[in-house]
């Protein structure tokens, strides 16, 4: 009896089948950070990550599964790298200026938030940035009162940093101002943390 030789394709998984879907919600990050929610489509994303359809039906039934799928995944990975980055820095002052620090050197989660704003008419949209928005209040609030203000200092201090941020977003991605040089954006931030954060 003769046996034939396995075919080395069909041992070899294709790339669609090696892709999950976090690659698909990634990619799909990848393109709200570029072209807004809007494009987030089918077609183009299987383009850009060289396979078929198919894959995508694999691991999502719409594209609006996809777009919940990435708006998930974006809230989570913005949670960890964030937040969770800054645990083990026990002084609230010194982990107030870690946060500015990461939070400023960051490019493109301002980016893909700055996306998501313009697209809080989508009903998947609002109440991730209305989760994401609500946590970071609070845990600024929280970081405040550990750095010795009152319960209404912190709250009014925290709410002064979220609108100095998003309207920093929004001149610089959106209205394009100001144009800063590299130190003149070091200088701004260093800035902002001594404005804000309590010495004593």
């Amino acid at each position: 009896m003769t046996t034939s030789s396995p075919d080395p394709a069909a041992s070899t998984p294709s790339r669609s089948t090696r892709l999950s879907a976090d690659d698909w919600a990634q990619a799909a990050l990848d393109l709200i950070a570029e072209q807004g929610v809007s494009a987030v489509a089918v077609e183009p994303l299987a383009r850009r990550l060289g396979v078929t359809k198919g894959s995508f039906y694999w691991h999502f039934p719409s594209r609006d599964a996809l777009l919940q799928a990435a708006l998930e995944r974006w809230e989570s990975v913005e949670q960890e790298s964030v937040f969770g980055s800054l645990e083990a820095v026990p002084d609230p002052r010194e982990r107030l200026r870690a946060l500015f620090e990461l939070v400023g050197h960051e490019v493109k989660p301002h980016i893909i938030y700055s996306e998501l704003l313009k697209a809080l008419d989508h009903p998947a949209v609002q109440p991730v940035i209305d989760r994401v928005s609500q946590r970071r209040l609070e845990y600024l609030v929280a970081s405040f009162r550990q750095a010795g203000l009152v319960r209404q200092d912190a709250i009014h201090r925290a709410r002064l940093t979220y609108a100095a941020y998003v309207g920093f977003l929004q001149l610089s991605l959106q209205l394009q101002q100001p144009r800063m040089t590299h130190d003149e954006f070091e200088a701004y931030l260093e800035h902002v943390i001594s404005t804000l954060i309590p010495t004593s």
